[in-house]
C-alpha cells in the first residue's frame, strides 16, 4: 500500500510539473503576440522605448533593489508633511494676529483674546498628545539616537506616535511659543520611514534586518532636518553628528539623495502655493558686495564665538538646572501630577502676556513671523541709518527703534527670548531647540555688528576701506550659539544653505569652531542634556584626554555579582532566581557551579517559557492521566488476585450508573464515569449467580489497561461527546503536591534556546575599547571571563558609570 502511495504521488508530481510547463510556455506566447500588435499598432520606436525603459529598469531599479524608491518617497512625504504643518502654523499665527487688530478700540477685550488662542493651542497640544501617545512629548532627536545606539523604546516608532507629534507640533509653534521644530521633525522622520519600510512589502527586503533598520533610521533623521531646514547638505551633516557616534559610509548616498528630494519638494511647494516668488532659501539675504569683511575683523567673530560657546554652555545648564528643580521639588512635582494641565496653563499665560504687542511685546516684534524676525536680523542695511527706505522703515517699526535704543531693545529680545524658550521647552508638547537659540544668537550678532558700524562707519582700514555688515554679523551669532547648544560644526553648513551666503563661510566656520571648542569644555550638549534628565540608556562620549585614563579597565567598574543558571539546576532554583532577578533579560550558562565555564547565555523569555512548558496544563494532564491508568493498573491486579467475587459495591466506583453526574471521584484522582459497558466484556462481573462467584478468573481477558480506557473513550465520546482528557485532572492540593514534587526535576536547556556566543570580555579589556565595542555592535552587556570563567558581567550602567566618572576626574 505504501509503495502504491508513493507511485501515485510521483504521478501526481509529474502531472503537476507537465502543467506549469504549459501554463508558462502559454505566458510566454501570450506576450510575445501582445508584443508583436503592440509593434504593429504603434510602431517601432514605441515598442523600441518601451525595451529601453525595461533595460533601464534592469540596471538601476533591479540592481539597486527599489532602495532609491523608498527614498524619494520619503523624501517626498517628510516634505509634503513639513509644509502642511507650516501652513497650519502660519494659519494660527495670522488669525491671531487678525483677532489682535480687530478688537483694537477695545483693550481689555484685545489683550484677553491675544493669550486666549495660545493657552488654548497650547493645551490642546498637551491632551492631544497624552491621549494619543505620550511619547511624542519633546524632540525627539534624543530618543532617536538612543534608539540608533540599538535600544528599544516601545511605542517610539508608531503610527499613533506620528499622528500626535504632527497634530500636537503644528498647535504648539501655532501658539507663538518661542520653540522651534527641527527636533520634532527627526523623530517624524524616523516614524514616517520606519513605516513606509512596513508598508511597502517590496522594501522588506532591503530593510528587514536589524543593521539595515538603523542605515533607515539615520536616513530618515537626515531627511527631517532637510525639510525643517531647507538645507539638505547641512541636514545629512547635522544629522550625523546629533544622532551618530559611528556613521557607516554606505549611508552617504542614501541620506543626500533622500534629503535633495525633500528639501526640493519642500522649496517647491512653497513655490507653488504662491508664498514664494521663486524658489529661495529659508531666510534669504543680499549683502551685493565684492568685499563683504575685512581680515581684521575675524578676531572680532572669533569674540563672537566666544559668546556663543559660553552663553550656550550657560543656556544647556540653566535648561537641565530647571528641569530636576521642577521635577525634584517633591510638592511642585506631586501637584503637578495630578493638575496636568495647570502647568501648561501657567507658562502660556505668562509668554502671551509678556508677547503681548502693546506691552512688552513691542521690543520683542511679536506681530512678525519668525521667518520675518530672522529676516529683519539679517538686513543689509544697518538699523542706526537716518536714511532708511520706506520698505525699510517699515520693516524696523516692529522693533519700537524709533522711541528705544537700538541695543537696548536688542538686549531685551535676545534675553526674553533665552529665557523664555527654557521656559517653554519644559511644556509637555511636541518641540524642537534650535530656531528659538538661532533667533537669539542672530540678535547678538546685530547687536556687535551695530556696534561695529557706530564705531567705524566707514569700516576697519586695511589698505582698502570695506564697509561694515551688521547683517553679516547676525548670521555668524546665530551660527556661533547655535554651535554652542547643539555641539555642531555642521551648523554652519546649515547656516549658508538657510541665509544662501557663502560669503561669510569662513567667518562662519570660526566663529563654529571657537563655539564648540569652548562649550564643549564645559557642558553637554542640549541633545546630551535630554538624555541625562530623560535617563535614556545612552552611552556619552569619553572626553577625559588624560594618560591615566588609559590605566582603567573592565574589571575595575564590572559587576562581580552575577546571577547565572548551570546544568543541574532545578525547576525550583531556576524559578526563584527569576523571581529575584526581575531586571535582568538574560542569562549566562555555566557548566556547573564550582568551575564556573561560561557556556553561553538564555533569554529571561526562554527560561519563562521553559518553565511554562514544564508545569504547563499538557503535562499535568499528562501526569494525572498517568497516574490514573497505574491506579486502574493496580485495581486490576488486586482484582485478579482477589479469591472472592466482587460484590456490585465496588465496581459502582469504577463503572458507576450512567444516569449519574459524568465526573467523579475515584480514589484520589478525578475521572470520567462510564456509561453502560458492553455486555458481552463484563458478563460476569456482578452477578448473583453462586456457580460464577468462585470463578473471578473469568473477568481476567477483559480488564486489561488498553481494552478498558478504549472502551470507555469511545463510549464517552459517543455517548455525551465529552472528551476523555477534559475529564482528568488534579484538585487543588493534588496540583500542589505534584508542582512541589517537580520542582526537585533538573531543568533541561534545549539548544534552540541558548545562545552559544555571547559578547565577552577579558578583565584586562581598557575602558576606550570597551566603550568602542558597545557603540560600534550596539552591545547592551558583554560578560567578563578569565580562560573561559566568568567572573564578572558589565552593561550599559556600569559603562555609562564609568565614562561619567573619567570625564569628572574620578579615575578609581
Amino acid at each position: 500500500m505504501s509503495g502504491q502511495y508513493w507511485k501515485s504521488l510521483g504521478d501526481y508530481a509529474k502531472e503537476q510539473a507537465a502543467q506549469l510547463r504549459q501554463l508558462e510556455k502559454k505566458s510566454v506566447d501570450e506576450a510575445k503576440v501582445q508584443k508583436k500588435e503592440l509593434q504593429s499598432h504603434y510602431g517601432k520606436w514605441l515598442a523600441w522605448l518601451l525595451s529601453l525603459l525595461k533595460f533601464a529598469r534592469r540596471k538601476t531599479f533591479v540592481l539597486m533593489g527599489g532602495d532609491w524608491v523608498f527614498l524619494a518617497l520619503l523624501g517626498i512625504l517628510m516634505a509634503i508633511l513639513s509644509f502642511t504643518m507650516d501652513l497650519g502654523i502660519y494659519t494660527c499665527f495670522t488669525t491671531r494676529l487678525w483677532i489682535y487688530n480687530h478688537f483694537k478700540i477695545y483693550p481689555a477685550l484685545q489683550f484677553f483674546t491675544w493669550f486666549t488662542l495660545p493657552v488654548l493651542l497650547v493645551l490642546f497640544s498637551t491632551g492631544f498628545v497624552f491621549i494619543v501617545s505620550p511619547q511624542a512629548t519633546g524632540s525627539g532627536i534624543s530618543e532617536m539616537k538612543t534608539i540608533m545606539r540599538g535600544v528599544v523604546l516601545k511605542e517610539y516608532l508608531t503610527f499613533r506616535t506620528l499622528i500626535a507629534k504632527t497634530v500636537g507640533l503644528t498647535a504648539a509653534l501655532g501658539s507663538g511659543m518661542p520653540l522651534g521644530k527641527e527636533g520634532a521633525l527627526v523623530h517624524i522622520g524616523g516614524i514616517v520611514g520606519t513605516l513606509l519600510s512596513k508598508l511597502l512589502t517590496s522594501f522588506k527586503g532591503i530593510y528587514g534586518n536589524e543593521s539595515r533598520k538603523t542605515d533607515m533610521l539615520a536616513t530618515a533623521c537626515a531627511v527631517g532636518l532637510s525639510c525643517s531646514l531647507g538645507a539638505p547638505i547641512g541636514g545629512v551633516l547635522f544629522s550625523i553628528e546629533v544622532t551618530s557616534v559611528y556613521f557607516a559610509i554606505r549611508n552617504y548616498w542614501r541620506g543626500f539623495f533622500s534629503a535633495v528630494f525633500g528639501a526640493l519638494m519642500f522649496r517647491l511647494l512653497a513655490y507653488w502655493s504662491n508664498s514664494e516668488g521663486t524658489l529661495t532659501t529659508v531666510f534669504p539675504t543680499s549683502f551685493q558686495v565684492d568685499f563683504p569683511y575685512d581680515p581684521h575683523e575675524l578676531f572680532i567673530f572669533a569674540l563672537v564665538g566666544v559668546f556663543g560657546g559660553l552663553s550656550g554652555a550657560v543656556f544647556v545648564l540653566f535648561h537641565r538646572r530647571y528641569v530636576l528643580f521642577m521635577r525634584n521639588n517633591t510638592r511642585i512635582s506631586s501637584f503637578l501630577k495630578y493638575n496636568r494641565f495647570i502647568y501648561p496653563s501657567i507658562v502660556s499665560v505668562l509668554i502671551a502676556s509678556l508677547f503681548y504687542p502693546s506691552g512688552f511685546g513691542r521690543y520683542l516684534a511679536t506681530t512678525l513671523s519668525t521667518k520675518q524676525q530672522v529676516g529683519a536680523l539679517f538686513a543689509n542695511f544697518t538699523w542706526l541709518s537716518d536714511d532708511l527706505s520706506v520698505e525699510q522703515a517699515e520693516r524696523l517699526s516692529h522693533w519700537d527703534v524709533a522711541n528705544t535704543n537700538l541695543f537696548v531693545g536688542l538686549g531685551i529680545f535676545m534675553s526674553a527670548n533665552f529665557f523664555l524658550s527654557i521656559l517653554a521647552s519644559t511644556l509637555a508638547v511636541p518641540r524642537g531647540s534650535l530656531i528659538p537659540i538661532f533667533k537669539v544668537g542672530a540678535a547678538f550678532g546685530r547687536m556687535i555688528g551695530e556696534a561695529m558700524y557706530f564705531w567705524f562707519p566707514e569700516g576697519i582700514l586695511c589698505g582698502n576701506l570695506h564697509s561694515i555688515l551688521p547683517g553679516g554679523y547676525a548670521i555668524v551669532g546665530a551660527a556661533a550659539f547655535s554651535a554652542g547648544v547643539t555641539h555642531t560644526v555642521s551648523i554652519s553648513i546649515v547656516v549658508v544653505e538657510m541665509t544662501g551666503q557663502i560669503q561669510h563661510l569662513i567667518p562662519i566656520l570660526v566663529a563654529v569652531i571657537v563655539s564648540n571648542v569652548i562649550s564643549t569644555l564645559l557642558q553637554p550638549s542640549i541633545y546630551e542634556s535630554d538624555i541625562m534628565i530623560k535617563q535614556l540608556p545612552y552611552l556619552p562620549c569619553i572626553i577625559s584626554s588624560r594618560g591615566a585614563i588609559h590605566s582603567i579597565f573592565v574589571e575595575d567598574f564590572m559587576n562581580r555579582n552575577v546571577k547565572y543558571i548551570w546544568h543541574g539546576m532545578t525547576y525550583g532554583e531556576l524559578k526563584n532566581l527569576i523571581e529575584e532577578s526581575q531586571e535582568i533579560r538574560s542569562f549566562p550558562l555555566l557548566g556547573d557551579t564550582e568551575q564556573k565555564i561560561l557556556l553561553g547565555s538564555v533569554q529571561r523569555v526562554e527560561l519563562i517559557a521553559l518553565i511554562e512548558r514544564h508545569f504547563g496544563a499538557e503535562r499535568r494532564l499528562e501526569a494525572a492521566a498517568n497516574r490514573y491508568l497505574e491506579a486502574r493498573k493496580n485495581e486490576i491486579s488486586r482484582r485478579k488476585n482477589s479469591s472472592f467475587i466482587v460484590p456490585p459495591l465496588a465496581w459502582q466506583s469504577v463503572i458507576p450508573d450512567p444516569n449519574a453526574p459524568i465526573r467523579r471521584k475515584v480514589s484520589r484522582f478525578e475521572v470520567i464515569t462510564f456509561s453502560d459497558v458492553t455486555a458481552t466484556e463484563f458478563s460476569g462481573i456482578g452477578t448473583q449467580q453462586s456457580d460464577e462467584r468462585s470463578q473471578p478468573e473469568t473477568i481476567t481477558p477483559n480488564l486489561s489497561s488498553d481494552s478498558l480506557i478504549v472502551t470507555v473513550e469511545s463510549d464517552v465520546k459517543v455517548q455525551s461527546g465529552w472528551s476523555f482528557e477534559q475529564g482528568i485532572g488534579m484538585s487543588p492540593e493534588e496540583r500542589e503536591e505534584w508542582e512541589a514534587n517537580e520542582m526537585f526535576k533538573v531543568a533541561e536547556f534545549k539548544k534552540d534556546m541558548i545562545d552559544p556566543a555571547p559578547y565577552q570580555l577579558v578583565e584586562r579589556t581598557s575602558l576606550h575599547k570597551v566603550h568602542a565595542i558597545f557603540s560600534l555592535l550596539g552591545v547592551q552587556q558583554a560578560y567578563v571571563t578569565a580562560l573561559g570563567k566568568l567572573v564578572g558581567v558589565v552593561s550599559l550602567t556600569e559603562l555609562r558609570k564609568a565614562i561619567e566618572n573619567a570625564n569628572s576626574g574620578v579615575l578609581s
